[in-house]
């Protein structure tokens, strides 16, 4: 008859003796690494290793022994780290963790800046690598850029005859009845030129000599104008006549740089041809405009 006992972790089986089979608990958690292990039974190897950037602290292996034990401890993996970060000529440092030691760990992070009138070339932050080195360190340059050219129809601001610093600005402005165009200051690049300088538009004089039209909102009429010619980028609106509708309805113009293109559909009528005449601007204004310039 066959029977099975079991005693002090020993199995009788028909009289013949078997170890029973034991188990290690798993060991935990590795903190910034693994465990590698295919059992966690007795005399099963268990081995573990780090991300990158850590460094194992303690046994590379542990092995389950008779007791149900892990022959090693769990071991820690600890964070690379670098020494305190180089500070660069005409530079500082404007972001550092300070850590006991006075040192960084991985994946600490610097944020540096140039000193006044210098240039910070490549990148302003620097990480702690997982070789123990910090990424590429930036360079502060003495950056210096020519006396700034003037502009046409404008002038510069306290133009001086000297190199200016990095980061230094210049003022434009534009002679009397020109716009400036584009930014109102230029600055002195990292790369040693100037930033896009603004341009002066010319303003637009305008050929007819007599309508109604539509300017800012209100009708003005051009014969009472003091001076014809509006501003670049000015919208001024010219009267045409829908002769189907009649009706008549306004089209607008801009001045560009010096050219105000008047509307094709526009007439414009002499002051003794206009008495026996219906100005578009006089007449009921279109609901709909259906007519094209």
């Amino acid at each position: 008859m066959s029977y099975v006992l079991l005693l002090w972790g020993i199995f009788f089986i028909n009289g013949v003796v078997a170890k029973a089979v034991r188990t290690c608990v798993y060991p935990g958690l590795l903190h910034n690494g693994e465990i590698h292990h295919t059992e966690l039974t007795y005399q099963s190897v268990i081995s573990f290793s780090c991300n990158e950037g850590y460094i194992l602290r303690g046994a590379n292996s542990s092995q389950c022994n008779e007791k149900a034990e892990w022959t090693e401890e769990l071991p820690v993996c600890e964070p690379v780290t670098c020494p305190f970060p180089p500070v660069p000529e005409f530079a500082r440092i404007v972001f550092h963790l300070p850590r006991p030691g006075n040192v960084s760990i991985f994946g600490d992070v610097v944020r540096y800046a140039c000193l006044p009138n210098y240039a910070l070339i490549e990148h302003e932050t620097v990480s702690c690598l997982a070789n123990g080195n910090w990424s590429h360190i930036p360079e502060c340059k003495d950056i210096r850029c020519p006396r700034p050219t003037g502009i046409e129809n404008g002038f510069v601001s306290f133009n001086l005859d000297r190199l200016y610093h990095y980061m230094e600005k210049v003022s434009y402005g534009c002679m009397p009845n020109y716009v400036l165009d584009g930014p109102r200051e230029s600055r002195c690049e990292k790369t040693g030129n100037w930033s896009i300088k603004p341009s002066c538009k010319a303003p637009c004089s305008i050929s007819v000599k007599r309508a109604e039209v539509l300017y800012y909102g209100q009708r003005v009429k051009l014969q009472g104008m003091a001076e014809r010619r509006i501003q670049h980028a000015e919208i001024m609106a010219f009267f045409c006549k829908d002769e189907e509708k009649k009706c008549g309805y306004p089209v607008p113009t801009q001045c560009m740089d010096g050219v105000l293109r008047i509307p094709e559909c526009f007439k414009e009528y002499g002051r003794f041809s206009a008495l026996f005449t219906t100005e578009a601007s006089s007449m009921k204004q279109c609901d709909t405009v259906n007519s094209q310039q």
